[in-house]
């Protein structure tokens, strides 16, 4: 991606960004639902807000957008393929800037676990796990059992949040799923990640890495499922 940015001027400009835009541009799926969501906020969509203001860390309170960006791709070690993160958000604090990663989701899992997807790994796969586990302060932990999307979306957040001088780092599920679909392997990451996991919250992680990450769940609007 070029850091050269062209302001969006709706929900469809987001299409051409995918990796398959016929496919994965569905009434109803998470790619179409977050668009239109965050395209009618024009900011923060109230929920994320409300959440964001509850936060235990005062870091995340009254942020003020700065820039949000479709497809934000964050490179990583091992192979060619960067993390591709749904939509990155740069913001401002009282306590300086705040990097969002923010993952949409439907009904869409959070990609196969760590142990499914280092079944017959390359030496890319390996160098990428060992990045991100040192990236998360996780080097030593057991992660078989963690959806790889949440390690490498959460590495994304704390590197895009070096990248811009950010204080600190989030990631964040923004979720339209009506039963929470995948809430379950969120919990089991955000356990290992030393931080307390709830609907509609988010808390910081008191894992040993050196810019602070936070981890959100939060219920989008169910109006958009249906644009």
């Amino acid at each position: 991606m070029k850091p050269i940015l062209v302001p969006t001027r709706g929900p469809a400009d987001w299409q051409r960004l995918l990796a398959s835009p016929t496919r994965h541009w569905r009434t109803g799926y998470s790619a179409r639902t977050l668009a239109h969501s965050w395209e009618a906020a024009n900011g923060f969509p109230p929920e994320i807000r409300r959440a964001l203001n509850a936060a235990e860390s005062p870091a995340l309170h009254n942020l003020d957008l700065l820039l949000a960006i479709p497809e934000f791709e964050v490179p990583l070690p091992g192979g060619r393929a960067p993390s591709c993160t749904d939509l990155f958000a740069l913001a401002r604090g009282t306590e300086g800037l705040v990097a969002i990663a923010v993952e949409g989701k439907v009904n869409e899992e959070f990609g196969p676990h760590v142990s499914d997807w280092l079944m017959g790994a390359s030496q890319g796969k390996k160098t990428r796990l060992a990045a991100i586990a040192e990236i998360l302060g996780l080097q030593g932990f057991s992660l078989d059992v963690i959806r790889y999307q949440l390690l490498h979306r959460a590495a994304s957040a704390i590197l895009a949040a070096r990248r811009f001088g950010a204080s600190n780092a989030v990631l964040l599920v923004h979720s339209f799923s009506p039963s929470a679909a995948w809430f379950d392997d969120f919990v089991v990451f955000a356990e290992l990640m030393a931080a307390r996991p709830a609907k509609n919250t988010v808390s910081r992680s008191e894992a040993r890495i050196p810019i602070p990450l936070h981890l959100g769940w939060v219920t989008g609007a169910p109006r958009f499922l249906e644009v």
